[in-house]
């Protein structure tokens, strides 16, 4: 092994298939969150609303990102895919951050069942990153902008590291695209450190995105033309991720590598929003739906009932 210890691996692997289980659960279901019982049409919302398809790599950049700077005061975080909006809200739940602005967002079984049944649901969570959200100043369906925040943020403030998660889709905007001068035109011993992480899934919406259809030479030409140093990751390397993030690179800019809708029933782009339309209705979609969230194994992360349960939880959060 490298200087990441196979224990931190295992660390990050776990958060990562906690907060992709937390997605699925907030997209499809108001009850049996832990599945004690086989799924019903009960148990599934009347309205499907939200984004599934970027979710498991949003989790990916974050539980690796905080692994690294989770201890340090100064760091930042930017979402600009923020229509993924379940992965952010199941991050800031576990680590306790909801609790802190609801109350009822409490890291034990019933924080759990209010934040599964109020995501997308009227008076709760919205289905994209808003101002509700502790930390975000900006509505997340607009895509092309988090770049240039995450540079403006920086301005003045040489004791900040801000990484900012940039979609694949997202860099096609003439925004986001223009935002990448900043490098050239903002540097010196008053600006803060910025590390771009293109999220490199394949897919926007319903179309292939061009960036995925490159070749790797001449995405890495294209970035170097802006002058930073494109660092290549798998979403399924960890560790590979790790020694990136821990290496001193100069101006880097990390090209994460996950499918789109990682883990989900679906690939490409029928991930992008909800990739099982009918489970309320259709019984062979309510089974790939109840397989998919048994794929997680939440008996091994979650008891459901008693202290032991939240005991559990808060010793997993250390």
């Amino acid at each position: 092994m490298s200087s990441v210890g196979i224990a931190e691996i295992d660390k990050i692997n776990e958060r990562i298939r906690k907060c992709d289980y937390l997605c699925v659960a907030q997209l499809f279901l108001k009850d049996n969150f832990l599945l004690e019982r086989s799924l019903t049409y009960d148990d599934i919302k009347p309205r499907l609303l939200g984004h599934w398809g970027t979710c498991h790599g949003i989790n990916v950049a974050y539980a690796n990102l905080k692994s690294v700077y989770g201890n340090n005061r100064e760091f930042r975080f930017i979402l600009g895919p923020g229509h993924g909006y379940p992965a952010l809200n199941a991050n800031l739940w576990l680590d306790g951050e909801l609790a802190k602005i609801d109350p009822k967002a409490t890291v034990n079984l019933d924080g759990l069942r209010y934040l599964c049944r109020q995501f997308s649901w009227p008076d709760g969570f919205p289905s994209h990153a808003s101002p509700l959200t502790p930390g975000v100043i900006t509505e997340g369906g607009e895509l092309g902008y988090a770049l240039a925040n995450a540079y403006g943020l920086s301005l003045g403030h040489p004791e900040k590291t801000t990484a900012v998660l940039i979609g694949d889709g997202e860099l096609e905007t003439a925004t986001a695209l223009d935002s990448l001068n900043l490098r050239g035109l903002l540097s010196g011993p008053s600006i803060g450190k910025v590390l771009p992480i293109l999220h490199l899934n394949g897919y926007k919406i319903s179309a292939p995105s061009i960036y995925a259809r490159k070749s790797e030479r001449e995405l890495h030409e294209l970035i170097r033309g802006f002058g930073f140093t494109p660092v290549e990751i798998s979403g399924d390397d960890t560790e590979a991720f790790q020694v990136a993030l821990r290496d001193n690179i100069e101006s880097p800019f990390y090209i994460m590598r996950t499918e789109k809708g990682q883990g989900g029933p679906n690939s490409h782009h029928e991930a992008h929003q909800i990739p099982l339309k009918n489970p309320k209705t259709d019984e062979d979609e309510l089974r790939k739906l109840e397989e998919w969230l048994k794929s997680y194994h939440p008996e091994e992360m979650f008891i459901s009932t008693g202290t032991e349960w939240v005991d559990r939880l808060r010793k997993a959060l250390k």
